[in-house]
């Protein structure tokens, strides 16, 4: 019998966590490096940051040129089997995990060498 190739391509960790712990690890990240780090594209990611911010996760404020995101604390999961639990206990152990090396999550170290080039699209309210 040959290989089963998978009918989809799927993850545990959705984009939405994987943006959600990034702003928690940088409150400043650029949509770029969370589009960079998941993968997709800005416009994906503004969406992912829109609908976290819809939903109460997560606030946006324009500090000068740039975004600064707040986490909500005390949110929790939107499923009923996991509604129970905060986001925040999600967030702690992705924290740990910290990302990838080599996987470009270095706003934080370069942030004032990218200030004057990128600037997020502005925050909707």
């Amino acid at each position: 019998m040959g290989t089963v190739e998978p009918r989809t391509t799927w993850t545990f960790i959705t984009n939405h966590a994987r943006i959600l712990a990034m702003i928690q690890r940088d409150p400043g990240v650029r949509l770029r490096d969370m589009a960079a780090a998941c993968g997709v594209t800005e416009r994906a990611a503004q969406a992912i940051v829109t609908d976290l911010e819809a939903a109460g996760y997560l606030s946006r404020v324009r500090q000068g040129r740039r975004n600064h995101y707040n986490i909500t604390p005390g949110t929790s999961f939107r499923h009923p089997a996991e509604g129970h639990h905060e986001v925040a206990d999600l967030l702690s152990l992705l924290a740990r995990l910290g990302p990838p090396k080599g996987s470009g999550d270095h706003a934080a170290t370069d942030r004032s060498a990218t200030d004057r080039e990128d600037v997020d699209a502005p925050a909707r309210h």
